[in-house]
């Protein structure tokens, strides 16, 4: 089977559709990002972002496709124009390694989170979903949130102690953490992009009774600052925070369980993880 064929079933397996509106290929993020799509697909790498490693351990495998949940050259919309004009050698190298080992890169990223089949006719949000069968959460789903697996009910514990399950559940280097390492946690929150106004998720943490939110990414104001204040005012609000790729790769893990049924074939598949990008020095 051809790469792009592969890349079309894929798509057809997904629900097809971003924010109320079928994904238009014009505008969607969900583009082959390098390669040469017309050979065939010798086997599949996921992984949440297709780093010089992933595509080093892809090739060692005998994979020439890599499904990658994140862009690949370091910017929104992969242009790499800028990097072409100012002779970037970070580029030219990785470039030449996707090139040496005639690996094609395809973004799957709207697709994915529009939904995969649930089986009975619903669909649910794959990368959330995966997140939720990775930490053996998918019973504590609450259950108006399934379509869209972000709030979660689970057994009572503390910041503590989850923190130190997510590190190890999901190999990482440590997590940051606001809010008192005692504080008890039973509802859990993963919100979207924090990245400057965050009323929705303070009005939430305070009416809905969110203990805990997972962050991807976390700035040092607006809800940084509430749920410290609210932590330290004896309100049991916390935060952990864990970085973008490393709580959406359990979503490219996923992937893995679907992709022979979305293909039909036995192509090769396994999942390549990107890895934490972050190492801490503590006192």
């Amino acid at each position: 089977m051809q790469i792009k064929e592969v890349i079309e079933r894929i798509k057809a397996y997904h629900k097809g559709e971003w924010e109320g509106q079928a994904i238009q290929e014009d505008t969607t993020r969900d583009k082959i990002l390098y390669g040469n799509p017309d050979q065939e697909c010798t086997g599949i790498v996921t992984t949440c972002w297709a780093t010089a490693d992933v595509i080093k351990q892809a090739a060692a495998k005998g994979a020439n496709l890599i499904i990658a949940h994140e862009a690949l050259f370091w910017n929104h919309g992969d242009h790499i124009d800028w990097l072409q004009e100012s002779g970037n050698r970070t580029f030219a190298a990785k470039q030449k390694l996707l090139e040496d080992n005639g690996i094609v890169v395809w973004r799957d990223h709207d697709y994915i989170h529009s939904g995969i089949p649930m089986g009975d006719g619903a669909y649910t949000d794959g990368i959330f979903y995966g997140v939720a069968d990775k930490l053996g959460w998918v019973d504590y789903i609450c259950p108006n949130d399934i379509h869209s697996p972000l709030h979660f009910e689970i057994p009572e514990t503390t910041v503590k102690d989850l923190a130190e399950f997510l590190v190890e559940r999901l190999h990482l280097n440590g997590v940051k953490i606001l809010g008192d390492l005692h504080n008890t946690v039973k509802k859990v929150r993963i919100p979207f992009h924090i990245l400057a106004d965050a009323k929705d998720s303070i009005i939430e943490a305070d009416q809905e009774g969110i203990d805990c939110f997972l962050t991807m990414e976390l700035i040092d104001f607006t809800l940084a600052e509430y749920i410290r204040d609210s932590s330290m005012l004896g309100l049991n609000k916390s935060v952990i925070g864990m970085g973008h790729f490393n709580l959406e790769e359990p979503g490219m893990e996923y992937m893995v369980k679907y992709i022979p049924e979305a293909l039909g074939s036995d192509i090769p598949c396994c999942f390549i993880q990107s890895g934490d990008m972050y190492k801490y020095v503590t006192k």
